[in-house]
């Protein structure tokens, strides 16, 4: 996998709508293999997009924050 994937999960700061939303993108574009689909595949291209989007945020939504470790 790609490694300038940015992580969105982060205990200080939960991730933005615009973060949740252009990591969804970015997974699309890295599994479809199109930076920008064509007009043919514009519609499956965009509802993965969504779709990826909102499992993503129930994703979030349901994860519980770790105990912070003391060193």
């Amino acid at each position: 996998m790609c490694r300038s994937i940015k992580q969105l999960r982060n205990h200080s700061q939960p991730p933005t709508d615009a973060d949740v939303q252009a990591a969804a993108l970015q997974f699309v574009r890295k599994v479809s293999g199109y930076r920008a689909p064509s007009r043919a595949n514009a519609d499956a291209f965009n509802q993965a997009v969504d779709e990826i989007t909102a499992a993503t945020r129930a994703l979030l939504a349901r994860l519980e924050a770790a105990p912070d470790r003391k060193r």
